[in-house]
């Protein structure tokens, strides 16, 4: 250190074990100010410019951009929030990172995996998924589907249910489920139009959200006896079902109600693989698939045919 107890830039670089243009790029970015210049014009650093070239260099290892950096250093005290923020920030970009990384390593294995004759449509089907996966195409087929004026809460809860979460780390059997929903949702309607349920028309926004709320009680009643493997008959499920409509609709539930219904509920096949899909997505690996929202569906429809033949 010369006398006057300041280092040069060349003497800065030799203890902080960096280079001369390190020190020079730091300073010309502002985050390294020098104390003094010489004589001739040259910089000159005071002991504390080191601790702080060296914290500078810690939080670039930790892959800080230089305005994060620099906010960790304006705080005036020991590093603090901005730091905490910083961290929180970066290592948010991380996970995304080593999700995408995990679900790309997924699909060249599936790539690599496929029978030579599957191979090309592999490779469209998985090259088609964003990386790493969002909800955003099954979303939007939910939202076509779904009455315009169906209050905003009703919706979400209904999204909540019906679109799976891409897995972190994917199984090869998930990913392929899941690039197939992407695809399903994402490929074109029959005449370009997404077709609403004859439902959806006449119960309008405000009675849909009534009709879905009855549904799901309906389609938990099914499902304890899909589990039982039952065959779809009368009964409180169905009775649940049909009501769900006929208060959606402000009427009451008569064998006529129940005759004019059936026509307006058909199979959709498209929805039928939809919820297959979901349950590849969210089945454990060796436990049997809980039925899904349209297996539910169609064991209450199956069994309000039951019932109208059963009456005649």
């Amino acid at each position: 250190m010369s006398p006057d107890g300041l280092w040069s830039i060349g003497e800065l670089a030799e203890h902080a074990g960096v280079t001369v243009k390190t020190v020079r790029f730091y300073s010309d970015q502002g985050l390294l100010p020098e104390t003094a210049r010489s004589s001739g014009g040259h910089r000159r650093y005071g002991p504390a410019a080191l601790d702080r070239l060296r914290l500078i260099r810690s939080l670039r290892a930790l892959d800080l951009p230089l305005p994060e950096v620099r906010r960790v250093l304006d705080e005036e005290d020991e590093p603090g929030p901005a730091l905490a923020d910083a961290v929180a920030g970066r290592l948010r970009e991380v996970r995304t990172q080593l999700r995408a990384l995990r679900w790309r390593e997924t699909a060249l294995r599936l790539v690599q995996e496929a029978p030579h004759a599957e191979r090309a449509d592999r490779v469209r089907l998985l090259g088609a998924l964003p990386t790493p996966p969002t909800t955003d195409a099954p979303v939007r087929f939910w939202r076509a589907w779904l009455p315009a004026r169906m209050p905003a809460r009703a919706v979400d809860a209904f999204l909540d249910v019906a679109v799976p979460q891409p897995p972190d780390d994917p199984r090869p059997e998930q990913a392929l489920a899941f690039a197939r929903l992407h695809a399903l949702t994402s490929a074109p309607c029959p005449g370009r139009v997404q077709p609403r349920p004859e439902a959806h028309r006449l119960a309008g926004g405000r009675g849909a959200a009534v009709l879905y709320a009855g549904l799901a009680e309906a389609y938990e009643l099914a499902a304890v006896q899909l589990r039982r493997d039952r065959r779809p008959r009368p009964g409180e499920a169905l009775d649940g079902f049909v009501a769900a409509y006929a208060e959606a609709y402000g009427t009451a539930d008569t064998p006529g109600f129940r005759r004019a219904l059936a026509p307006q509920l058909a199979d959709d096949p498209r929805l039928d693989g939809y919820w297959r899909l979901v349950s590849e997505i969210v089945t454990p690996p060796g436990e049997r698939p809980d039925p899904t929202p349209g297996e539910a569906h169609d064991w209450l429809l199956a069994a309000l045919h039951a019932d109208l033949a059963e009456a005649g």
